[in-house]
């Protein structure tokens, strides 16, 4: 709803006005879809400074270390809901019902399945494929499955879509790890939790079933629930940009996977034991503790601090108390683990860390507790993007429903050359 209005001038002289309009939370924004008719556009590289959309799904502030879903506080979801409750309330905006969650239950677990044909194409991947390289096109092949049922415009056959998504991931997830690891896939069981399941899908082997611990389960479930969605990032970006083109649901989930595998994106926690890796011992944490205050050192340390929360990043809290319960419940004697809880205890100490507000962030604690689990570096942007699909068919839903939407078409500041004479290639 416009309040004010913001005028822009140009060499002093008056061009138009602007509505600014405000939302139910966070800063007021600038409309400037008027600039077009006056010949300008604007140039934001990055998208800093601009809203690409209206949501009401997901509202950070970074400055307060605010994030909620649907209004509801991260935190309490953590502590309080399970990741099928999480799912729920990111897709329909309210808190489910005892009934309401269980006929939900029951409808993803019945969608774990996947057809006996998609199990063929895995054949085609080499062996040492990245897994995020399968999830990319096997979540894209599922369009070949349900290619009778992708109207977008219908609001019932959007849902479904949104509830396989988010029932078939972990089943994909997981045989994306087997088939790196040579073993045979193994079956979802409709007697788990999602996060049961996928740990017995991940672990389980013929020969041996998989012995369930309850503090692991329940540390997979919110590591599941605090990446599942967080606002505007740049793979959701990207499902909403394939979205606006009208393509089908799993291309554009794959679309977002693609974008998430980025380094920049969803490698963070691998990034974090890769430099747990290059510290190497406890010994040496003082040497890269001073490289890491030295501005003119190119080491960083990894899973400190956040671009977004500038205070402290709300996920971590709950996840260090996880990831300390699981330490203590796996009793793993690792030197990578060490590195990590002496490294945790220095940036929540040392006056370096604590006045630049560089705490220990969402992906430093979810990718020691991975580590502890038993999965490898290479799984853990697999299992970003299955938590974050939920976020994914969310916001894509919701970008469907609106009234007016248009194609996602930026426009670009052009620097290279013009108005060239072609010279024939007999003449050149």
């Amino acid at each position: 709803m416009a309040e004010s209005k913001a005028s822009l001038s140009i060499e002093g002289k008056e061009l138009i006005e602007l509505p600014v309009l405000s939302g139910s939370a966070g800063n007021d924004v600038i409309d400037i879809r008027a600039l077009g008719s006056s010949g300008y556009f604007t140039h934001d590289p990055g998208f800093m400074a601009t809203s690409s959309c209206e949501s009401q799904i997901t509202f950070i502030d970074g400055g307060k270390g605010i994030l909620q879903h649907r209004g509801y506080a991260i935190d309490d979801l953590a502590k309080k809901a399970d990741y099928l409750e999480v799912c729920y309330i990111l897709l329909n905006g309210d808190a489910p019902t005892k009934a309401q969650y269980d006929e939900f239950s029951k409808i993803i677990t019945n969608h774990t399945m996947v057809h006996q044909k998609l199990v063929y194409f895995f054949q085609g991947f080499l062996p040492n494929a990245h897994p995020m390289a399968m999830i990319c096109g096997v979540v894209g092949a599922l369009s070949s499955f349900y290619h009778s049922d992708l109207d977008i415009n219908d609001p019932k056959q959007r849902m479904r879509s949104a509830h396989r998504l988010i029932a078939k991931m972990p089943t994909i997830a997981a045989m994306a790890y087997k088939y790196s690891i040579g073993q045979p896939f193994i079956y979802p069981r409709n007697d788990l939790t999602y996060a049961e399941n996928f740990l017995h899908m991940m672990f389980s082997v013929p020969a041996e079933e998989y012995k369930m611990s309850p503090i692991v389960a329940k540390a997979m479930d919110r590591i599941f629930i605090l990446h599942a969605d967080h606002e505007q990032n740049a793979s959701t970006s990207t499902v909403r940009l394939a979205g606006s083109s009208g393509a089908n649901p799993y291309a554009c989930i794959a679309a977002g996977a693609a974008s998430l595998w980025g380094p920049a994106h969803g490698g963070a926690n691998e990034a974090c034991l890769n430099m747990l890796e290059e510290i190497g011992t406890v010994d040496n944490i003082p040497e890269y503790i001073a490289k890491a205050k030295d501005k003119n050192d190119p080491f960083r340390l990894m899973g400190f601090g956040h671009r977004v929360y500038k205070n402290f990043d709300p996920r971590a809290t709950v996840m260090r108390e996880t990831c300390h319960d699981v330490l203590k419940e796996l009793k793993i004697n690792d030197p990578l683990l060490d590195i990590a809880m002496e490294l945790e205890r220095i940036a929540l100490e040392d006056e370096y860390f604590v006045s630049k507000k560089l705490y220990p962030n969402v992906d430093f604690y979810s990718g020691i507790i991975l580590k502890a689990i038993g999965i490898p570096t290479s799984m853990f942007t697999v299992i970003f993007a299955m938590a974050r699909t939920v976020g994914w068919v969310s916001h894509w839903d919701e970008m469907m429903s609106q009234p007016g939407q248009k194609i996602g078409r930026p426009r670009q500041l052009y620097t290279g050359e013009i108005n060239r004479e072609f010279v024939p290639l007999k003449d050149r």
